[in-house]
């Protein structure tokens, strides 16, 4: 009977063995073990587990990959740190209940384990999921207590349901580390992890250095073939991705370049391509341009840096010599000035805003005016933001402090206010921005009400022009005879010349900046009205007529020295003219402290209007 046992026992370890070797086998029970040439399959066959040797590298490390991808991709490494010489290496379950892989056949060197020890052992097992997921459980499969799993210790890949963030009980992090190349697997100089500080936002970082930052959560994304989310409860705080369908394979990588990569994987042409990654350009460099700043990466011709409204480099110098890092200040340097002496806001379309460590949520359901007032409200506000969150509307996101790290033209930004003091609101509502829209009162523009004043001048003219015919002639006839005015690059003395001043298309494209947009000041039906400068320093106000309007050379002149004739004290004064060509020119007098409609009715009838 005994000899009996002595020979079936080893029968049965043979046929164990064989089992394991031929079939599909996903979960190793304690004392067994997984050696060189074995394999653990996932029950669905999505990844596998066994020993391999990257690139051109001899060594040998226990991981994890994609079983159905011809192109081995592994996904976690175990003894990542601790390479294996030659096929010795063993993985099996001992009888501590302990996940333990050792370097030599008889296993008694360890290289790499768990780390798990139980009262009791019985039970326990090693499984791989078809998540990619390898877990050490005790109990049965329908009753599990999971006392390790691989996704708490991930390597340079991030796989759906896996975690980057804290647990905040505990202080234990999940974040991804590069390998250090293609051939070696160790831990590398390149991670990307949470910022648990302020708003939740991610960093990569070389060595200790912070080199790039995503956008505050949450992200807006265009993604239809899986979901970003993020959890912030009072045990955890982490992102986690899904995937809505299963033939879909998607993962985030830390790459030993320092590039962090999604990838998907295209079955037809049998490779993986790049989904998104960062960093792109030179903007996506960490504080590019220092504090207070705003990097614009497809600024191709000039410098990327520029500073952010109401503020201007604090190192001029440097500036010239395109080195940022030194960032911005205010212009004004006194605080007081941004707080309560009717300051406002500047904003900022589409951006990546300012680092979210000197960031609170103020509420995650408010309007953005409300925003507005609640950082008006506070004078270390210095810019808010107002950010759509799913199924509340839009949430209150405010800046307390330093504005580092702010980049224009971002796909998925967001519309960022800074906080300016009133001398800034009144010198932008001087000036064009395209890119920044201001927000407040804007002041009235001189001449806001011109073309309706002249039009009622025309239509006096009309009236009275049989009357003041013949001396009309008289002025037309005088002012065609003299040819050097049309050369002059001034307005002619008054007391000189009492009817007008005929000025060149030339004079009049060198005092406006040759009608640049930047000296526009208003537009209206019979035209645009731009400010000039003449060389010698006085401010002209040019109202240019449209081409459309139809009258000859004879008919505008008679009209304009009909205008001169009825010059009135509470009316813009007219100083002249050009007739060049198409050109119909008029030259007012430039009031640089209200427009027509103040002059004429005063500032109650403004206020009443606003």
């Amino acid at each position: 009977m005994d000899a009996k046992r002595l020979f079936l026992h080893p029968l049965l370890m043979v046929h164990h063995l064989f089992i394991l070797c031929s079939s599909s086998v996903d979960t190793i029970a304690r004392n067994q073990t997984i050696k060189e040439g074995q394999l653990l399959i996932s029950k669905e066959n999505h990844f596998a587990l066994g020993f391999f040797s990257p690139g051109s590298s001899r060594h040998r490390y226990l991981g994890i990959w994609f079983h159905k991808i011809p192109e081995q991709t592994v996904v976690w490494v175990a003894n990542r740190n601790n390479p294996i010489t030659g096929s010795s290496g063993v993985l099996s379950v001992n009888d501590n209940g302990d996940l333990v892989l050792y370097g030599d056949h008889e296993q008694i060197f360890p290289v790499w384990s768990a780390n798990v020890s139980v009262e009791v052992a019985d039970g326990c097992e090693a499984q791989l999921l078809d998540t990619g997921n390898l877990i050490l459980f005790q109990g049965t499969r329908r009753n599990k207590r999971i006392l390790w799993q691989s996704f708490d210790y991930p390597t340079n890949t991030l796989l759906q349901g896996m975690k980057i963030g804290l647990n905040k009980k505990t202080g234990f992090e999940w974040f991804l580390t590069s390998w250090k190349s293609p051939h070696d697997p160790a831990t590398g100089n390149y991670s990307f992890k949470l910022n648990p500080s302020g708003s939740p936002e991610f960093y990569l970082y070389k060595g200790g250095n912070q080199y790039w930052r995503s956008i505050p959560w949450p992200w807006r994304t265009n993604a239809d073939a899986y979901n970003n989310s993020f959890i912030n409860n009072l045990e955890d705080k982490y992102y986690t991705f899904s995937v809505d369908y299963s033939s879909v394979i998607i993962r985030l990588v830390m790459e030993d370049s320092g590039s962090l990569k999604r990838l998907t994987w295209h079955e037809n042409d049998s490779q993986w391509k790049e989904y998104w990654s960062a960093p792109k350009h030179k903007c996506d460099s960490f504080g590019q341009c220092g504090p207070y700043s705003l990097c614009d990466p497809y600024n191709f011709t000039n410098y990327e840096c520029a500073c952010l409204p109401g503020y201007e480099p604090k190192f001029p110098w440097d500036w010239r010599l395109r080195d940022g890092s030194g960032g911005c200040v205010r212009k004004r340097l006194k605080s007081s000035s941004v707080c309560g002496h009717e300051e406002g806001f500047v904003k900022l379309s589409n951006v990546k805003t300012p680092v979210a460590s000197a960031a609170v949520w103020v509420d995650m359901s408010m309007s953005r005016m409300n925003c507005e007032k609640n950082c008006k409200n506070n004078c270390s506000c210095s810019a808010y933001a107002s950010i759509p969150i799913a199924g509340k509307g839009t949430g209150c996101l405010a800046w307390y402090g330093e504005l580092m790290d702010t980049i224009d033209h971002t796909y998925y930004g967001y519309d960022l206010y800074v906080r300016v003091d009133a001398m800034e609101l009144a010198e932008r509502a001087k000036k064009s921005y395209p890119s920044l829209k201001m927000k407040g009162r804007l002041p009235i523009f001189v001449l806001s009400i011109a073309p309706v004043w002249f039009f009622l001048t025309i239509f006096t003219c009309l009236w009275l022009k049989r009357r003041v015919k013949k001396r009309s002639r008289k002025s037309v006839d005088s002012v065609s005879g003299c040819k050097d005015i049309f050369t002059t690059n001034e307005l002619l003395d008054s007391n000189k010349h009492q009817d007008l001043a005929f000025l060149s298309l030339n004079t009049i494209l060198v005092a406006t900046n040759n009608l640049s947009s930047a000296n526009k000041i208003g537009q209206g039906g019979f035209g645009s009205v731009y400010k000039g400068r003449l060389s010698n320093g006085q401010d002209i106000a040019v109202k240019r007529l449209s081409k459309n309007s139809g009258q000859g050379k004879e008919e505008f002149k008679n009209e304009v020295m009909l205008i001169a004739k009825l010059q009135h004290r509470n009316l813009v004064k007219l100083l002249g003219c050009c007739i060049q060509g198409e050109e119909r020119i008029l030259i007012y007098e430039y009031l640089p402290n209200g427009s027509l409609d103040l002059f004429l009715f005063g500032k109650k009838v403004i206020l009443e209007l606003e």
